[in-house]
């Protein structure tokens, strides 16, 4: 039976898996993204999915049942008893309730529960210390000043266009496209010219209009376990049925699956870093054209490669029309500048044109695409990405290092050569990493983790990814050792 809600959204924000499943389940049955009659999982095939004890589900079922949530029967199976009440207009604000779509219902039961994990992260990251939760470039290492000549620049351009109208393509900026497509060229591989290029605000928004584009509600969408959780959002709010496919030290492994779209991070796994080998590449586009299925492949940080050469990306080798290849410029530009972007199949390029016209009938951040397409021409953009690479390379590999010589008893790390975040699998039982991971957080020490279940004989196993562009050597380094005097206080092994 295939059935998904947000309950990994939860599980920072209360102390046990049963709280954790109970709110998240409740959420979803008041917010009718569970609506009344749907049959639920069994308390067997829940604990199963989720990593928990049957008993734990069974309680949340009495529980939900005994509030009037959800009602059973012998031999029938657990409903959803719980219809949402008609609300009337609150008389003090003169604000009515609204009936939202199915994409409305669903989008807002994810946003609930991502807004109250937020809301408990931010609570934790109160305390002073060192936190390798932020992704994206070391703001200090930024050439503000390259930058803001060819702001300056292009903003005078433009406003001395202004009695003309400025005309550009709802996919972009004409001169931006064409960089993109030299870049790729030249250190991609990928053979495609400017209008084969989809400019997005950051690659967020070029994986939802993907999922409203292709998904319909109940269609089966294959995404890696764990991955990417924002893709996943999308995919779920369009109404698709995440299918987890397991994840090893090369990546995602292929399997025969019946579903319309695959997403995927082949040059380096998310959050893991795995780097898929070739002959998963060719099994992967041999699947696709077998089911006539679409890849989304998300090369989100292969510009920073610390040693050796990276395998060239999976739209490389589809020749069929496959693969919708996208990428983002989060991890070299500044944080506020949401550039994104995607090549397009040659048969996908008027219905994005026609999807982007919905939504930016013009680029709305025009000035800074022509800003990155005024710094790209001037070859700065190359030469500050090489001054970064070294900067990070070292970065990379003290923290390497570190992790390596003090913190190897508690975590087994992912062999990676490329990125901007080290990964590594916690190595004792699940309890012990939420003990130790609490720990930290009292400590001052934050970092971002993730949790899969490889099989019903094994237990939850937790993984821990650290991002490290943002902090000093000596932060980097102080961090790691609090981490390792917590472990050997703690005993955690």
């Amino acid at each position: 039976m295939q059935f998904h809600i947000p309950y990994h959204l939860y599980t920072d924000s209360y102390p046990t898996k049963r709280l954790a499943l109970y709110h998240a389940l409740r959420d979803c049955i008041v917010s009718g993204m569970l609506g009344v009659d749907t049959k639920l999982p069994s308390s067997r095939e829940l604990a199963t999915l989720y990593g928990m004890s049957r008993g734990t589900v069974s309680q949340v079922y009495d529980m939900l049942a005994s509030e009037g949530y959800m009602t059973s029967g012998v031999g029938r199976g657990t409903f959803v008893a719980y219809r949402p009440p008609e609300e009337k207009p609150d008389e003090r604000s003169g604000q009515g309730a609204y009936v939202y779509s199915d994409w409305g219902s669903r989008l807002q039961a994810l946003n609930d529960g991502r807004a109250e994990a937020g809301a408990a992260d931010k609570d934790a990251g109160a305390k002073r210390g060192v936190d390798f939760r932020a992704a994206g470039p070391d703001p200090e290492s930024f050439p503000d000043a390259e930058w803001n000549r060819c702001l300056f620049a292009q903003t005078r351009l433009l406003a001395e266009a202004r009695p003309r109208r400025v005309r550009t393509s709802v996919l972009g900026d004409e001169a931006l496209r064409e960089c993109l497509a030299q870049y790729l060229r030249r250190v991609r591989g990928i053979a495609a010219d400017a209008r084969h290029i989809a400019v997005f605000s950051g690659s967020m928004q070029a994986i939802a209009l993907t999922a409203q584009l292709f998904i319909d509600p109940g269609d089966r969408v294959v995404i890696e376990n764990p991955c990417y959780t924002g893709a996943a959002d999308a995919f779920q709010a369009a109404g698709g049925v995440c299918v987890p496919a397991p994840v090893d030290d090369q990546g995602i492994i292929p399997e025969p699956w019946k579903a319309k779209l695959l997403f995927v991070t082949p040059n380096r796994q998310f959050p893991t870093g795995a780097v898929l080998p070739l002959e998963r590449r060719q099994r992967l586009l041999a699947w696709a054209s077998a089911n006539q299925s679409l890849i989304v492949e998300d090369d989100y940080d292969s510009e920073f490669r610390h040693r050796g050469k990276s395998l060239e990306p999976l739209k490389v080798l589809d020749r069929e029309g496959r693969v919708l290849y996208m990428g983002s410029f989060s991890n070299t530009l500044l944080p506020h500048v949401r550039i994104g972007y995607a090549v397009l199949p040659e048969p996908l390029i008027p219905l994005f044109a026609k999807a982007k016209a919905l939504f930016d009938p013009r680029p709305c951040n025009l000035l800074e695409q022509r800003t990155l397409a005024a710094w790209m021409q001037s070859g700065d953009y190359e030469r500050n990405l090489r001054r970064m690479k070294r900067v990070y390379g070292r970065k990379f590999r003290q923290l390497r290092e570190l992790f390596s010589s003090l913190l190897s008893p508690w975590f087994t790390w992912i062999e990676g050569d490329a990125g901007l975040s080290v990964f590594g699998w916690w190595n004792g039982a699940p309890e012990q990493y939420v003990r130790f991971r609490s720990a930290c957080r009292e400590a001052g020490i934050h970092w971002s983790d993730t949790s899969v279940r490889e099989s019903d004989a094994v237990p939850v196993r937790y993984g821990a990814f650290f991002y490290f562009p943002h902090l000093t050597e000596e932060a980097m380094t102080e961090g790691v050792r609090t981490m390792e005097r917590i472990g050997k206080a703690l005993g955690a092994l």
